[in-house]
């Protein structure tokens, strides 16, 4: 399995990003897929998820500003980043998991057993 990340820039604050992960060699019909991030010197943190029920999950610090949405036939998620603040600023990973995103807690990062290599977002003031 294999997770790549695209999407990732450096933009001004306010601005928008829309980053891209698509899954291959991952064909389970169950899963929880989507995203998390770590700032420097800061723990991971879950930013939104999605199963295939299709419903998002959010992280409180993004809810009203992402979208977390999904394409089941290309098995990518996307996440539309609006309103982008510098607390924003980290490497953003993709992770999926082989059960659904409502077993256990979502943004436990133990519980994903794939990921990407990230991709950087940097927003400045």
């Amino acid at each position: 399995v294999q997770l790549q990340e695209s999407g990732g820039a450096s933009v001004q604050s306010g601005g928008s990003l829309r980053l891209s992960c698509a899954a291959s060699g991952f064909t389970s019909s169950t899963y929880c897929m989507g995203w998390f991030r770590q700032a420097p010197g800061k723990d991971s943190e879950g930013v939104a998820v999605v199963d295939h029920d299709g419903i998002p999950i959010y992280g409180d610090a993004v809810k009203g500003r992402f979208t977390l949405s999904q394409d089941k036939d290309k098995r990518t998620v996307y996440l539309q980043m609006n309103n982008l603040e510098p607390a924003d600023t980290a490497m953003y990973y993709c992770a999926a998991r082989t059960y659904d995103c409502w077993s256990g807690v979502w943004w436990y990062r133990h519980d994903y057993r794939y990921w990407g290599k990230g991709t950087q977002v940097t927003v400045s003031s």
